[in-house]
């Protein structure tokens, strides 16, 4: 069940209420008898878990896994191509 907050327009008391989604909205205050409106608040809520926020599917971890052998392989290549490339180099000159 969520956490609604209300503020009453007379005396600035805030409450805060355990309510059904369905059930109907607080209009007095309990304090002073006035009229209370529905404060927006912060949501708190906390995703925890492997596969949530970093990957957003949790079913993608292997992908990302995949892709990151092929780019350590990729970097190994472009490795031994270089010092070939530059060996000729030097014995053009």
């Amino acid at each position: 069940m969520p956490i609604y907050e209300y503020q009453c327009e007379s005396c600035g008391n805030i409450v805060e209420n355990w309510q059904r989604i369905t059930d109907p909205p607080l209009e007095e205050c309990e304090s002073c008898g006035g009229k209370m409106k529905k404060l927006i608040s912060q949501s708190s809520f906390h995703l925890k878990g492997s596969g949530w926020y970093v990957t957003d599917y949790a079913g993608s971890k292997k992908s990302a896994s995949a892709s990151e052998q092929k780019g350590t392989k990729d970097k190994s290549a472009k490795k031994e191509k270089k010092p070939a490339s530059s060996s000729s180099e030097k014995s053009s000159s």
